[in-house]
């Protein structure tokens, strides 16, 4: 008896270090240096090739809430691979991060829109002998999500999408809506429209779409990161635009793909003029993204989109995600790892983790000049 008494209590032991160790690996990554280690998601190939040069340290960065799910995907990974190394990326917004490249709190920063003039000069103050540069990285669509009961295949187009931000369409049963979706029952139900309470650059993208592609009804400033339009209710980052859409019969909202698929919101087709309505997906957000073209110069890779393309499969509400960092000037004790983590996920590895995750790899071409790029910064 005492013998079984002393196995049973052997066992427990051991379970409950096994149990122990599980918790610690989870919580604190691989211990391994050599740049093998990790796996990222369960979808994700394993980190194998990942290279950490000199990376060490702390790195800070901040910005567009858009690739936060990315992002954190692409820091478990790069954490895993690379022992000493800890990156913090704050999804404040593309405004807010902006902000705070340019007061020299971050090593790199994300957006989803491209540097304005005043950025670039205000980032010659940091960048010392250079200035801040738009590198690529993140494409996918911008989702319209929406949660009405009784409904779940919603069409809109650009003219309807635009009087309803814009509070001038105010039920769901609105002849413009009815008229897009023949034999669907549509309810009485008041819209309530979420918008971003921050500057984003999700908000621009928006509301580029609807300036090109419903000029007549969306009259905004389309270079505006700030939300412009009438009535609607705020919520800040895109996080708590799904939610406030998630909890709300008859809301309709705008964020990224993956806030939409993981928390199971519906999301509307867009009808473009094409012979169907295209859905949100990363295929057909990667078909408008492939026929952008670069418009910045030098190292600068800011891109121009069609937002009003009618092309076949193509989802035309999307947006591509920078980061944005110093050409020359970066800071010393920084540079190694913001030049590691940049390569890592411009890298074909580092993109391949983006299509599971709702997102759009950067087109072939456009992702092989952003690793001409990254390997310069200095």
């Amino acid at each position: 008896m005492k013998l079984q008494r002393k196995n049973r209590l052997r066992a427990t032991a051991l379970g409950a270090l096994a149990v122990s160790g599980a918790l610690v690996l989870t919580a604190c990554g691989s211990d391994d240096n050599t740049g093998t280690g990790g796996t990222g998601s369960g979808n994700t190939k394993a980190a194998s090739n990942i290279k950490c040069d000199d990376a060490k340290g702390q790195l800070l960065a901040a910005g567009s809430s858009a690739q936060k799910n990315a992002m954190d995907l692409w820091v478990k990974n790069f954490q895993a691979a690379c022992a000493g190394v800890e990156i913090n990326y704050q999804p404040i917004g593309s405004g807010g991060g902006i902000t705070k490249f340019n007061q020299g709190q971050v090593g790199f920063a994300g957006s989803d829109s491209a540097l304005k003039d005043t950025e670039v000069a205000d980032s010659k103050k940091i960048c010392k002998g250079g200035q801040g540069i738009n590198l690529p990285m993140v494409g996918g669509p911008v989702a319209i999500g929406y949660n009405l009961s009784g409904v779940d295949n919603l069409v809109l187009d650009a003219p309807t999408l635009a009087k309803i931000f814009d509070s001038k369409i105010t039920k769901w049963n609105d002849p413009a809506i009815a008229k897009l979706n023949p034999g669907v029952k549509l309810p009485s139900t008041a819209i309530q429209a979420f918008h971003r309470s921050d500057e984003s650059g999700t908000t621009q993208n928006l509301g580029k779409y609807l300036s090109k592609a419903a000029p007549a009804e969306w009259k905004h400033d389309p270079k505006s990161k700030s939300w412009l339009a009438a009535g609607g209710q705020a919520a800040s980052g895109s996080s708590g635009v799904a939610a406030g859409v998630k909890g709300t019969d008859g809301a309709i909202g705008y964020f990224e793909l993956s806030y939409a698929t993981a928390s199971k919101i519906n999301a509307v087709k867009i009808s473009t003029g094409a012979s169907a309505p295209v859905e949100a997906t990363s295929e057909n957000a990667s078909k408008a993204i492939a026929a952008a073209k670069v418009k910045g110069t030098g190292n600068d890779l800011a891109l121009e989109l069609d937002y009003a393309t009618k092309a076949e499969g193509a989802y035309p509400i999307v947006l591509v995600t920078y980061e944005i960092a110093c050409d020359k000037g970066n800071k010393a004790e920084t540079l190694p790892a913001v030049k590691a983590f940049l390569n890592y996920a411009i890298s074909d590895e580092g993109q391949k983790v983006l299509s599971d995750a709702g997102y759009a790899p950067i087109p072939a071409e456009i992702a092989a000049k952003v690793r001409e790029v990254v390997p310069t910064l200095s």
